[in-house]
């Protein structure tokens, strides 16, 4: 599995391609300010008209691009979807689902490949592709923009999946044309948050961590990722030593004479069933004083109702669901 795999699901695997492929569904887009001119990463990129075929190249950014009413006709396969479960459980996410309908989009590329199929997303035939949440490099992005305009991550972002959410639902607004929506939709979380942590001032006198189990380590993410920030979000005070010994990634692997890393006030542990067990039986986090208090959220990522995935999302559409789950486990 790739650190991206890690950052962005928490698993790697495969997706269902099922019916109703997106390759026969447009995405509907209508309406918004064109022509448009998006500064990103690797240059700029003029959308001159609404796009009516959408590839979401980005993990995550089918679901901004959905929540501007617009569906996407290809998507990469964040988690993977249980064997014989159709349709695909990307699409079935409780702050998804009504959006995508019965639309059933193409699988361009699943979690923990190396790179987009670039063969599936010139079948599309699409006339914007969006790869912001991504890791594409220039190559990818100069292959992908041969196909439609492309807009790749922002242009402060310096590594990969460092950009605050609000940064990226806002460069995605800009692409489609619809920067006020995007300006208010972001408002209105933001003010979400705010009331959280007014509701809840005692966060503000914890000090917080989101971690996983992986790979047999202890596997804290770092304040810049958007984990981090929605924690920050609601009052908490980050744990920021460990951005320090992630060098520029968005989680470490810690070893176990640095465990102590994660000895704070408040753990959130975002992990499926198997991996939590695992983690509660490692001696090293079983003796830290928030594990002992009772002060750990145990989160399942993509089984039941799958908080830990809207909080690794984090986009416009997981966002309230997420905040609402996780005050409610630190309550």
């Amino acid at each position: 599995m790739s650190a991206a795999a890690l950052g962005v699901g928490l698993l790697a695997g495969c997706g269902s391609d099922s019916e109703d492929k997106g390759s026969e569904t447009t995405s509907g887009a209508a309406g918004g300010s064109f022509p448009v001119t998006v500064e990103h990463a690797f240059g700029s990129t003029t959308i001159s008209k609404a796009p009516q075929r959408v590839v979401s190249v980005g993990y995550t950014d089918d679901q901004t691009i959905l929540a501007f009413g617009i569906k996407p006709v290809g998507m990469v396969d964040q988690y993977p979807n249980p064997a014989g479960r159709t349709p695909d459980i990307n699409t079935q996410w409780p702050w998804v689902k009504d959006k995508w309908g019965g639309t059933r989009p193409e699988v361009i590329m699943k979690n923990g490949d190396s790179g987009p199929n670039y063969e599936k997303i010139a079948a599309l035939r699409p006339d914007l592709i969006v790869a912001v949440y991504s890791e594409i490099d220039k190559p990818a992005y100069d292959k992908l923009s041969k196909i439609a305009p492309t807009v790749a991550r922002t242009k402060k972002e310096k590594e990969p999946f460092s950009a605050p959410w609000q940064d990226n639902a806002l460069h995605i607004a800009k692409a489609l044309g619809k920067a006020k929506e995007g300006e208010k939709k972001v408002a209105d979380i933001q003010g979400k948050l705010a009331a959280a942590g007014k509701a809840h001032p005692e966060f503000a006198d914890q000090t917080a961590v989101v971690l996983s189990w992986y790979e047999n380590s202890v596997a804290p993410f770092t304040s810049t990722d958007v984990r981090g920030r929605l924690v920050t979000g609601i009052g908490f005070t980050y744990r920021t030593a460990i951005d320090k010994i992630a060098g520029g990634n968005f989680y470490t692997k810690l070893s176990p004479e640095r465990v102590d890393l994660v000895d704070v006030d408040r753990v959130f542990v975002i992990n499926d069933k198997a991996d939590t067990q695992a983690l509660k039986k490692f001696k090293l986090f079983a003796n830290l004083d928030a594990v002992k208090k009772g002060n750990v959220s145990y989160l399942p990522d993509s089984e039941g109702p799958a908080v830990g995935a809207a909080i690794s999302q984090g986009t416009l559409l997981s966002m309230p669901y997420a905040i609402d789950e996780l005050v409610k486990s630190a309550e």
